[in-house]
């Protein structure tokens, strides 16, 4: 009986992690990127803003398995996208906002307080697709 009780919680707190509802007040908020930074649980890059680099990066963005739109448009000037992991289903945030000369990336895990470095690795991968592909 105690076992099934302790998968019954272990399920439901995969069912959690997996299904929680992701409220754009809580995660489509302005970056506020003054410096690059490698955090804990994300990481904050600037980079600078040029002819149609959001829409290129965001297209990049859009290619990656497992992410969709949370919230916010190009023409906003600001969108936040979510990412989950492909085994646990864990929610990553990733907003991105265009600052005239600067595009701001914060990117962050919601559960825990490390992401490991996923998020960085993640963020360095888009950055090095998008010199690339202005190469």
């Amino acid at each position: 009986m105690a076992f099934f009780l302790i998968l019954l919680i272990v399920l439901g707190g995969m069912a959690w992690i997996r299904f929680a509802p992701s409220d754009p007040a809580d995660w489509h908020v302005d970056p506020q990127v003054t410096a690059d930074q490698d955090l804990a649980a994300g990481v904050r890059r600037r980079i600078p803003a040029g002819p149609n680099k959001f829409e290129r990066l965001h297209a990049i963005i859009l290619e990656t398995p497992r992410t969709e739109i949370l919230a916010g448009t190009q023409d906003d000037g600001q969108v936040t996208y979510v990412t989950r992991s492909k085994w646990m289903g864990f929610p990553d945030y990733t907003t991105v906002r265009d600052s005239e000369d600067v595009l701001a990336l914060w990117a962050r895990s919601r559960f825990g307080q490390s992401d490991l470095g996923v998020n960085r690795a993640r963020v360095e991968d888009w950055l090095q697709r998008l010199e690339a592909d202005e190469g």
